[in-house]
């Protein structure tokens, strides 16, 4: 018993690493591309469909992967996807041809969607189920720490150096999880069916989707909304406000943040569940995107960098540990793609229909507009979580009582 409540394997260290330098290696460019095409091109629109086309790539590849990931070798197709990311990575080095590096966004993309959703399943496959929310939500902080740092890493690069040298880290640490994924071992009992009677195989609509993980990937996109507008627009609301040094620290207090929050909101999740987290987390957003929205000093930037961090770092792992929580075992892929696809979603309809508000409105108005998408959220998780909690408690106190009787 003591052996499979144990959380820290060395396949799980291995695989918190890989997705740690995954989703660095690709956040850099979706904060790096965006900025250097608006440089080059002075075309804000086209900066940000270099992150439409990425997210649009990774959201249609994730429900074939889901269906796959039950039927191939899943270290195999893990090596030769980040072969693949890391050639067309190594690409789009000293290019500047805007439908080229659309193109080479795409297969980025691709990659993206096979091996975030693959990263995700082996970790919740091998996660204790009492642990589920703690070990997702360190799963869920190397992830998180990839992507708000990349940002602050990204834009401190292209404010010294050239877009050529953020293409090259990009590469190297491509390299570095290819080289970790020799390392994965999975069990092929729990990732392929080779060794599974035909009765339990996932047709392709039940691996595509299961409706149980559908609302907490709703949610996600919601939240992701908000997500995709401050990794999009923040430099710019930085340059507007001559706030530009201070956009980096925004995103390290973020890091920081989430690097204390996320084990705080995994065991409050496996002890108490996850309303507990998701009200004062939504709220702490709210708060952030409304002092986003009235920054005019470094010292308010920062401010909203506190209270935004607690809300990444607590409502994305949380969402995750609930649609993977409804699931039956062999849906966990299915979960994940489904979550990751509607995060990948939230984030293109943030960064492409945001700067058209930001065009039209400035950038202040988009994370006063953003806070909508938070209280959707709260509004939709009240009714649909909150309100199934209560019935399941009224037919359990019924069926006592007429037991009792």
């Amino acid at each position: 018993m003591k052996e499979s409540n144990k959380l820290w394997t060395g396949q799980y260290v291995a695989i918190v690493l890989m997705a740690f330098l995954f989703f660095l290696c690709l956040q850099l460019l979706t904060a790096g591309f965006p900025a250097f095409i608006t440089d080059i091109k002075n075309n804000p629109a086209q900066g940000g469909l270099m992150t439409t086309v990425f997210m649009v790539a990774a959201i249609i590849t994730r429900p074939f992967i889901g269906f796959l990931i039950h039927r191939v070798n899943v270290k195999k197709m893990s090596i030769y996807s980040l072969a693949f990311v890391a050639i067309t990575l190594a690409i789009a080095y000293n290019q500047q041809s805007v439908p080229l590096l659309l193109l080479l966004r795409v297969f980025h993309g691709i990659g993206f969607g096979i091996m975030t959703t693959i990263l995700a399943t082996l970790a919740t496959n091998i996660i204790p189920k009492k642990r589920l929310g703690e070990g997702i939500g360190y799963y869920g902080l190397a992830t998180s720490i990839g992507t708000s740092m990349a940002p602050m890493v990204a834009l401190a690069l292209l404010a010294t150096l050239s877009f050529n040298f953020l293409l090259i880290i990009s590469v190297v640490l491509a390299v570095l999880t290819f080289i970790f994924s020799f390392f994965i071992k999975p069990s092929k009992e729990e990732l392929t069916l080779t060794k599974v009677e035909p009765k339990h195989k996932l047709s392709l609509r039940e691996s595509i989707f299961d409706k149980k993980a559908f609302v907490p990937s709703i949610l996600c996109a919601l939240f992701s909304i908000t997500l995709g507008g401050v990794i999009s627009f923040l430099r710019e609301l930085g340059k507007e406000e001559h706030l530009g040094g201070s956009v980096s620290l925004f995103f390290l207090v973020v890091a920081i943040v989430m690097l204390a929050a996320r084990p705080v909101s995994g065991r409050l999740y496996d002890r108490l569940g996850h309303k507990v987290i998701i009200y004062p987390a939504a709220i702490c957003g709210i708060i952030g995107l409304f002092l986003l929205s009235i920054t005019h000093s470094a010292s308010t930037l920062l401010f909203a960098g506190f209270f935004y961090g607690v809300a990444y770092g607590m409502v994305t792992p949380t969402l995750q540990a609930i649609a993977v929580s409804l699931v039956t075992k062999e849906k966990q892929g299915t979960a994940n793609a489904m979550y990751f696809s509607s995060m990948d979603l939230g984030m293109a309809i943030g960064s492409t229909g945001l700067g058209i508000l930001a065009a039209n409105r400035g950038f202040h108005f988009i994370y006063g507009f953003s806070i909508v998408c938070l209280v959707l959220l709260l509004i939709i998780y009240t009714f649909l979580f909150m309100r199934k909690k209560e019935s399941e408690t009224e037919t359990v106190t019924a069926t006592s009582t007429s037991q009792s009787m």
